[in-house]
């Protein structure tokens, strides 16, 4: 059953905060920026930027993101407990609805509506994002950790680990379903797979790597509308890959997994 599959679920019906989790329920906010000084961290959110829109989502409720934090603000979900991240290998999904205008409503070159990281998107990160392309892109991201010393792939690099979807069309009042999945990280093999679905439907994959987060989980987050102005729902994080049936499923049914 799907359920039993579910570390993480936010409703975001009545609280901005998680419904079911195996660790912390609640938001904490990181700011700074990179590269200047430790990040600070504090729990809870700024409410002038985040709230609930009751009976606005695609099931109930939703997120709703009205401005940018400042100080390269960005929330999270403490990923502790909440993923299941293991060394040796490891396999988990992410599923969320966003309604969004990414050409017209965002104010950054970036956003992230999704990420889950340690050090960074591009140093053991998961995430998807629109970037600063005119029209902007929708990218799937999967970037393995970076040896110290080393430097790892960049994002403009052809083979870099990502699918890519040129001059994404969304439009606000619009809801899509995005969901991020996969297998075999961490296992240090080149066995890794990763797999974008948009709307139901298999977009692209990231096959035949050898992708390790390596993360110390007690200060990696599951970061949430990183940037994002808009709406967001039904966020959830599970244990393993989905299969592609599975994902038609919650694309069918997008409050399947209230109780």
């Amino acid at each position: 059953m799907l359920d039993k599959a579910v570390a993480l679920y936010a409703s975001f019906d009545e609280k901005i905060e998680a419904d079911f989790g195996g660790g912390e329920r609640t938001l904490s906010t990181r700011s700074g920026a990179p590269g200047k000084g430790p990040y600070t961290f504090a729990k809870g959110f700024d409410a002038k930027a985040f709230r609930i829109a009751p009976g606005k989502g695609i099931a109930g409720g939703a997120l709703e993101a009205v401005d940018v934090l400042p100080n390269n603000g960005r929330i999270f979900f403490p990923a502790k407990g909440n993923i299941a991240f293991k060394k040796g290998g490891w396999g988990g999904a992410v599923s969320c609805w966003i309604n969004t205008d990414p050409n017209t409503l965002l104010k950054t070159t970036f956003c992230d509506p999704v990420q889950i990281t340690e050090k960074g998107a591009n140093n053991g990160g998961i995430w998807f994002d629109f970037n600063n392309e005119k029209p902007r892109d929708l990218r799937m991201g999967v970037f393995p950790a970076v040896p110290e010393g080393q430097k790892g792939a960049k994002e403009s690099d052809a083979d870099a680990p990502m699918v890519r979807v040129p001059a994404v069309k969304m439009k606000e009042g619009e809801w899509h379903h995005v969901v991020l999945s996969w297998r075999n990280f961490d296992t240090g093999k080149a066995d890794a797979h990763a797999t974008l679905y948009i709307d139901g439907k298999r977009i692209g994959d990231v096959k035949d790597r050898a992708i390790a987060m390596d993360w110390n989980l007690d200060k990696t987050g599951i970061y949430v509308a990183v940037n994002y102005i808009g709406l967001l729902d039904e966020l959830a994080v599970f244990t393993r890959e989905l299969t592609a049936d599975e994902v038609t499923m919650l694309h069918r049914e997008p409050g399947m997994l209230k109780h």
